[in-house]
């Protein structure tokens, strides 16, 4: 086995997983030191981020490392795919995007920006659309049937999420955090098939 296959082996897609745990860890972990009356039940992790929410910079740059770390092994690790290299591009400047621009506050106030509220929501979907495209495209790609059959199960999955969200934002926070586990341990996984 020469150099370059051992370190690419050795290099395996690490910095999604890593990014993974860190959101995980914030995820869960941040509730406890935001606002008094958030829930992760049914707050996101975007109100963690939200205007005027305390340690909010914490969520907002765990967003922006994460998106990096996306575009960063999108070039890494499919550069023979480039529809797909696109898509987690975009996927990823999405989140970075998402951390730059904060939601609306979770408690109710007059003065916040309107404009940061919404270019975090056009953000965050282009989140949601460029996974949902990127993992049904994914598909395509897969010699092994049984992984191209999971590719697009994600993809459904992550529709359905974003739809049981709307449809009961009582349970927003949970469900997202399940999306947001289930998605990226697909994603590295994913990219770990690539080498």
């Amino acid at each position: 086995m020469n150099l370059s296959v051992k370190a690419n082996i050795i290099l395996k897609p690490r910095l999604v997983l890593i990014n993974m745990i860190i959101l995980m860890v914030v995820m869960f972990g941040l509730p406890f030191f935001s606002v008094e009356n958030y829930s992760i039940i049914s707050n996101t992790t975007s109100h963690l981020g939200s205007q005027f929410a305390p340690n909010a910079s914490i969520m907002n740059i765990t967003f922006i490392i994460m998106g990096t770390a996306c575009i960063i092994e999108s070039r890494q690790f499919l550069k023979t795919y480039w529809v797909h290299q696109v898509l987690l591009i975009v996927f990823g400047l999405g989140l970075i995007f998402s951390g730059v621009f904060r939601h609306s506050p979770i408690i109710v106030v007059q003065n916040y920006d309107v404009m940061h509220d919404r270019l975090h929501s056009i953000f965050a979907s282009l989140v949601g659309f460029s996974f949902v495209l990127l993992s049904f495209s994914a598909s395509f790609i897969e010699v092994n049937p049984r992984n191209a059959f999971i590719n697009a199960l994600i993809g459904l999955l992550a529709t359905l999420f974003s739809i049981l969200m709307a449809f009961y934002p009582q349970y927003a926070g949970i469900i997202q955090r399940v999306m947001f586990i289930m998605s990226f341990t697909w994603l590295h996984l994913f990219l770990t098939r690539r080498i």
